[in-house]
């Protein structure tokens, strides 16, 4: 059964008020979900059935995004509410094996350690031991887990966690780094400078970094949008120009695109499209940025950027399976289930392989 004209209708109209899309570019990818047999309106129902067969299409290499969960932290998170279990590599690689995918990048909690939430006595210590866990977890499982490396980069102690995980065999895979969790402000100068060292030195370190960009919304408080994005193209990532650099969450903070993830984008978007040399190492993960509550209209907004963005550059990721987060396998799912792609584009995304994990 295919979608309603009067659903195609109005996702033209849409993408009409998105920069950057004309309205052939719009018309062309309002039919391809008339014709593509994805975006059905089955698909949108999203049944169990419609899931098991989508899933079946073929899993991903690599799952680019998850954590694991140690218990010293497990303990300082959830302190007030006891219960959550800590996730290990034998946990992870369960799921990965429900899901079909091979191996997976740990992206290190470490930089939790730095938040004011849980900020104590000897932060940097823990830093190291959630670090150190986090690799020797992956160990465990050398062909299939690929540890990286965390902490806040507005730290005293960051380019000298930095220098360590840079000379261990088991961290100098790469970092990840979190805007919003370390309170990093892009309107801040001197929070840029601290960060775009961070970059700076990574680079001539040879160290790729995954990075949570989004840095807030009106519901905290904190500023997100064009503005933000363009400070990190211009101020950020110029100073890291020789390794890949991986964009978490579409730019976003999932579950979904909120308007900020939605601006900040598009700017990175219309960056790629146009050849800015700054993006040529340019990655972004997908992780629990399309879900079963991702409506028609958002699916189509996502599809038309990650064919603008180039689906070479788009890695699968997850996240972390605690909560109401998705499993690999649930979260691969609803990316084929709701997204308007050919069985085509969905395989050149589901081979993608991020230069660090290669």
């Amino acid at each position: 059964m295919s979608v309603l004209w009067s659903d195609l209708r109005s996702v033209v109209r849409g993408l009409l008020t998105t920069r950057g899309f004309s309205l052939v570019a719009s018309a062309a990818l309002a039919l391809r979900i008339a014709c593509v047999g994805v975006q059905t309106e089955e698909a949108l129902t999203f049944s169990p059935l419609v899931m098991e067969q989508q899933l079946n299409g073929g899993a991903p290499l690599v799952d680019h995004h998850q954590h694991l969960l140690s218990p010293m932290l497990a303990g300082r998170l959830f302190d007030s509410a006891p219960g959550q279990e800590p996730v290990t590599a034998d946990r992870l690689v369960a799921q990965l094996d429900a899901a079909g995918i091979q191996r997976a990048a740990v992206l290190s909690l470490g930089y939790m350690h730095g938040s004011p939430r849980i900020r104590g006595d000897d932060e940097y210590a823990h830093v190291r031991a959630e670090n150190d866990w986090t690799r020797q977890q992956a160990a465990k499982y050398p062909d299939r887990l690929r540890a990286l490396c965390s902490f806040n980069p507005l730290k005293e102690y960051a380019l000298t966690e930095l220098d360590r995980c840079a000379s261990d065999p088991g961290l100098r895979h790469g970092l990840k780094l979190h805007f919003a969790n370390s309170q990093v402000d892009l309107q801040n100068v001197r929070h840029v400078e601290q960060v775009r060292e961070v970059f700076r030195t990574a680079d001539a370190r040879r160290m790729p970094i995954v990075v949570h960009v989004w840095t807030g919304d009106e519901r905290i408080g904190k500023p997100y949008g064009r503005a933000e994005a363009r400070v990190f193209l211009n101020d950020i990532l110029a100073a890291a120009p020789d390794i890949p650099i991986q964009i978490a969450h579409l730019a976003g903070a999932g579950p979904g695109l909120d308007r900020g993830s939605k601006e900040a984008l598009a700017v990175f978007a219309e960056a790629i499209a146009v050849g800015d040399r700054r993006t040529r190492n340019v990655y972004f993960d997908v992780a629990t940025t399309v879900t079963l509550q991702t409506s028609p209209e958002d699916a189509v907004l996502i599809a038309a950027r990650l064919h603008q963005i180039g689906l070479h550059r788009i890695l699968y990721g997850s996240d972390m399976a605690i909560g109401p987060n998705p499993t690999a396998r649930q979260g691969w799912a609803a990316f084929r289930g709701m997204l308007p792609l050919t069985e085509a584009e969905f395989k050149t995304i589901a081979h993608n392989v991020a230069p660090y994990m290669r």
